[in-house]
């Protein structure tokens, strides 16, 4: 006879779990009563939504999924920020929820909420234990929902008796992964689409990558002479220096990929779903019927047809697919490769630096110096906002599993992210962009990084603004500023009082130094760079913007 609680741990246990985040709370102490005596790491965070967060990073770097807990209510819709980024972003993720007591339920009890109804929407599977007894059954059926086709988070509410009584259950055993393969006659039109095509181009996004199908698409992309962009923050799935790597089809591309992408008569679509952000509000590709012959590669086959009509649709998770395409040669020398030598080429430009623009400090040569000292295991993390252009254009990404940021666009991602990618690789550098807005949201986070001594280094790009907002404003009302200043600590003396390390930067040549002793100092540091809010973009400038309105 086990208590609902120590089965919960179980059941982590026999799935492969090492680490969970949690923000604790009186509806769940079972389980931290269990996890007590378990070989599971319970890392303690400062708020739900940065610990949520962190799982989702979890999931994204790993494959698998990332584990959370938090109490109810207010607990639980902290978390939801979480469960939507994993949502969007196809991320396998597992957000535990304790719950009131069965008697009261659906009397308005404390902190009560209907945690069915309220994650329906923004989670692949919501549900709730209310015998002890099916915890290994339901925590199994977790598992493979979260993991399985288009991956995403699953919600499980936890009754406090539940977790309290205690019943005979049968042993956990660990889920069984599903994997969707491409049919030979898919990949033999594939073959022949290929061999008569003049400007093929192969887009990658989604999740349910590895290291290995990284590598053999890369090998097939180089025999094909393929062109390849990765979609919206999916940067991590091609080496950037292969010269086959066309850019990133992300917001604001360059304009020169983005021809190239309407031109091109043969697209070949993988693991993602390309929506608004990617496909530029769907003009690249055109809903539902694009100009060009389009294959779509998915591991859920309901997202083949759902947004774009293709003309052939491969059911497959994108590593399988990678290693079946990796076996395949063209008939003859392509005669595309003087084009994709072009946009790799156009890439290489596109992604150098700026050496000059408005203010003191030069955001350009800062990122050069990041690309000159940092290894190409590092790992950069980042939430939303106009920083994060620096990041997605400037910096050349080499490796798999060295990314973590939110299709969803979600502001405060990049602390959390950083706390859980240092926990997972720490031997590897982390380094975190956030906006002086960005950082607000879930900058408290930084207290956990300190707490677990997680040497991470975060990069905060203060202008004093809401940037994004304040360029849109700026095009739409120019001159009419409203509800986007913003008044900033002291971020590099908030980094002292957390017990971290602190630096400011107000003028380009000071950076160099700042990162180094960053770095020396082995705790984890904020690197406050003081931007003038002209340099909105790596090209324009507010006044750009507000006169060319």
């Amino acid at each position: 006879m086990k208590t609902g609680g120590q089965l919960i741990v179980d059941a982590l246990e026999a799935n492969g779990i090492d680490r969970v985040f949690c923000v604790p709370g009186e509806s769940y102490l079972a389980v931290l009563d269990a996890l007590h005596d378990s070989p599971i790491k319970t890392v303690v965070c400062r708020q739900e939504g940065g610990a949520a967060m962190m799982a989702d990073c979890e999931g994204r770097l790993t494959g698998k999924p990332g584990i959370c807990f938090v109490t109810r209510g207010p607990g639980a819709t902290n978390a939801s920020a979480g469960v939507h980024i994993a949502m969007q972003d196809s991320i396998p993720m597992i957000l535990f929820i304790g719950q009131v007591a069965s008697h009261a339920r659906e009397r308005e009890a404390f902190q009560e909420v209907d945690y069915r109804a309220f994650f329906g929407p923004i989670a692949k599977w919501a549900t709730e234990i209310d015998d002890p007894a099916r915890v290994p059954e339901i925590v199994t059926r977790a598992f493979a929902v979260a993991t399985s086709g288009r991956p995403g988070p699953v919600v499980i509410s936890l009754p406090e008796d539940m977790l309290t009584a205690e019943a005979d259950a049968p042993a956990p055993r660990p889920f069984t992964p599903v994997t969707t393969r491409p049919g030979h006659p898919e990949m033999e039109k594939l073959y022949e689409l290929l061999n008569n095509a003049k400007r093929p181009f192969a887009i990658l996004g989604g999740t349910r990558w590895d290291e290995a199908s990284v590598s053999a698409f890369q090998r097939a992309a180089e025999e094909w002479a393929l062109p390849v962009a990765c979609s919206f923050r999916r940067q991590m799935l091609f080496d950037h220096l292969h010269p086959c790597y066309a850019g990133d089809v992300g917001i604001g591309p360059n304009p020169k990929l983005a021809a190239a992408i309407k031109e091109s008569d043969l697209v070949l679509l993988i693991g993602g779903r390309f929506g608004e952000m990617p496909s530029s509000d769907y003009t690249l590709l055109k809903s539902p019927y694009p100009d060009q012959t389009l294959v779509h590669v998915h591991a859920d086959a309901e997202e083949l047809g759902r947004v774009y009509r293709p003309d052939l649709a491969i059911h497959a998770t994108p590593a399988a697919f990678a290693t079946e395409f990796a076996k395949t040669k063209p008939h003859a020398v392509p005669d595309w490769e003087p084009r994709t030598e072009e946009l790799h080429a156009n890439y290489l430009d596109w992604s150098t630096p700026p050496v000059s623009g408005p203010g003191a400090v030069q955001m350009g040569p800062i990122m050069q110096h990041l690309e000159d000292v940092l290894s190409d295991d590092a790992i950069f993390t980042n939430g939303a906002g106009n920083y994060a252009t620096w990041i997605h254009r400037f910096h050349r990404f080499r490796r798999f599993a060295t990314q973590g940021a939110p299709t969803s666009g979600s502001m405060g991602y990049g602390v959390p992210a950083a706390v859980s990618a240092k926990l997972r690789f720490p031997e590897r550098e982390v380094i975190a962009f956030a906006g002086d807005g960005c950082f607000m949201m879930n900058g408290q986070e930084f207290a956990t990084a300190v707490q677990y001594d997680l040497p991470i280094i975060v990069i905060v790009v203060n202008n004093g603004i809401y940037g994004t907002i304040r360029m849109h404003q700026e095009r739409e009302y120019p001159g009419r500023v409203s509800g986007t200043d913003l008044r900033n600590p002291d971020f590099a003396a908030l980094a002292r009082a957390y017990g971290g390390h602190g630096e400011t930067v107000k003028e380009t040549g000071e950076f160099v130094e700042a990162f180094k002793r960053a770095r020396e100092s082995g705790k984890p540091a904020i690197i406050e760079i003081q931007l003038d809010p002209e340099a909105i973009t790596p090209v324009k400038t507010l006044t750009d913007i507000r006169e060319k309105r």
